[in-house]
């Protein structure tokens, strides 16, 4: 059924149709996108924050199950990225964005209802925390849309455009979040901080009183005025290539609704493994992520498991792998780093490390260590907003030439923070070794951004307009995993008072990526000349 917002003909690399016709449109699209995906982002990662002003206003759940709401939003995001991989083609882009968009305002309202009682179970905090992987879920589709929207001389550009300032959610809410928390905007009582908290202006001092639901309540207007924008501007793609059978509207959401159920399942069936029964995470990823695909199709209405068939080729291509493993290196560095920095901050520099009995005690707290929340925001900002960067330069000298350098830079930033975390881990005066510390997370937060936007690059380079979508889909899916690893990781290694393992362990994988990047595409027998 077709409407005013579906395009019919679309094509872009059509010099004459993208100047007179494609460019307009396509802008349109990408700058309701951007918001939409920012929102994402956004409630997707609001945990970082929002547990650590639960550790400071007391509220009785351990901090090992702190880091672990964070790690469940994590896997829920990241498993909803892989049916979301494969969401346009039967549904079409406007219907997707429209409706993945108002799926946010689901945890965003429990959240801010479930914060306004400190008692409130532990399994709510996690169901809502399983949920808010609706916004981890959108990047996947929203990548994938604006891929067909663009020609491929500006991929790079738009998709960093899209991308880069999308995840600027992730930094929006690292500075929304604390200042809300300050003022009693939305009603309700504030709570007493029991431990100093912090905002852009620095500490703000114990007993001092916090709104902590705006932490949910503050994103619903927004996306409500998100979800109208989506619904009557943007576009759904009918062009053979894109969405030739995409559906009305609510038989989209139908389609969708469904395919979300699946991921949900198979994300909580993984939490169970991991969580309940002590399967190790390395086991339990693969599982989730085979069970999604395989769960997909054979669960799947017929019209559905047509369209999915005809994505899954990108299953049958050796570089659709090679760059899942390259884009983890750097969105799943980026995201997981984004979900660990505040609260690694907080336990690492926030409480003084003392050695006590000849046995090192971590639960003093330390009145000079730095604000998380004040501090945090700095990495994502600088990782989302040299993204575009990334991709405009990759235009220019080829993306995996630039991606070569960012995981070089990776690997020595890697070592760098493990020695400085290290040292600060071992102190009663950690704050000592803050700023080398943060600085040095910074270039690693840098290199991530760069990386993210080259990777464009060589994804649309390398495979054609109708594989790079669901390409672009999938690598982001996987890469998203990192989410859910990395405070994972760190929870483990800060609870075995070694959290420069973490790092070292992050800085072999760099290595390998940098390997794998120089074979392929930079090296005498590469397959591709650095696209």
């Amino acid at each position: 059924m077709s409407s005013k917002n579906d395009l019919q003909d679309w094509n872009v690399e059509n010099e004459g149709f993208w100047n007179s016709t494609g460019k307009k449109i396509a802008d349109t699209n990408l700058w309701i996108s951007i918001p939409c995906l920012l929102a994402g982002f956004a409630v997707w990662l609001y945990w970082s924050i929002i547990t650590v002003q639960m550790l400071n206003l007391g509220y009785p759940i351990p901090k090992s199950d702190l880091f672990t709401l964070g790690a469940i939003a994590g896997l829920s995001g990241a498993t909803l990225r892989i049916p979301s991989t494969f969401f346009i083609r039967p549904c079409g882009g406007r219907n997707v964005i429209f409706f993945t968009t108002a799926l946010l305002i689901i945890p965003a309202l429990g959240v801010g209802f479930a914060l306004q009682n400190p008692n409130t179970p532990l399994w709510v905090f996690q169901v809502l925390a399983l949920l808010s992987g609706f916004g981890g879920g959108n990047f996947s589709s929203s990548m994938s849309n604006i891929s067909f929207f663009y020609p491929k001389k500006v991929q790079g550009m738009s998709l960093g455009l899209n991308a880069g300032l999308g995840n600027f959610g992730v930094t929006t809410m690292q500075i929304v979040i604390p200042l809300v928390m300050t003022m009693g905007v939305f009603g309700g009582a504030g709570r007493e901080l029991l431990k100093p908290s912090g905002s852009l202006i620095g500490k703000i001092p114990a007993g001092d009183i916090s709104y902590i639901q705006n932490a949910g309540f503050i994103w619903v207007p927004f996306l409500i005025v998100l979800v109208i924008a989506a619904f009557f501007k943007m576009n759904n793609i009918r062009a053979e290539h894109v969405s030739p059978n995409a559906d009305s509207t609510t038989g989209a959401i139908g389609k969708m609704t469904w395919l979300l159920f699946i991921g949900l399942v198979c994300a909580v069936f993984g939490l169970f493994l991991l969580l309940k029964v002590g399967i190790t995470k390395w086991v339990v990823l693969p599982i989730v992520i085979a069970s999604t695909v395989f769960a997909m199709k054979l669960l799947s209405p017929g019209e559905i498991k047509k369209s999915l068939n005809h994505q899954y080729k990108i299953f049958n291509y050796k570089h659709n792998w090679i760059m899942t493993i390259i884009y983890t290196m750097t969105f799943g560095s980026f995201i997981g780093y984004a979900a660990s920095f505040p609260l690694s901050i907080k336990v690492i520099f926030g409480f003084k490390h003392l050695l006590v009995d000849g046995v090192m005690t971590h639960n003093v707290v330390n009145e000079n260590g730095p604000s998380a929340l004040a501090y945090a925001w700095l990495g994502p900002f600088i990782g989302a907003l040299i993204r575009p960067v990334g991709g405009k330069i990759s235009d220019k000298v080829g993306g995996a030439m630039v991606t070569g350098i960012c995981a070089a830079v990776m690997i020595l930033s890697a070592f760098g923070v493990a020695y400085y975390m290290k040292a600060a881990y071992a102190s009663a005066t950690p704050e000592e070794f803050f700023m080398p510390f943060f600085i040095l997370f910074l270039i690693l937060f840098a290199a991530t951004g760069i990386g993210n936007g080259s990777t464009f690059r060589t994804i649309a380079m390398v495979f054609d307009k109708e594989i790079a979508g669901p390409v672009l889909g999938w690598t982001a899916a996987v890469a998203a995993y990192g989410a859910f690893l990395i405070p994972k990781v760190f929870g483990e290694q800060i609870k075995a008072t070694t959290p420069e393992n973490a790092l070292y362990g992050f800085a072999v994988f760099y290595a390998f990526c940098f390997v794998l990047n120089w074979w392929y595409y930079l090296g005498p027998k590469r397959d591709y000349d650095n696209p």
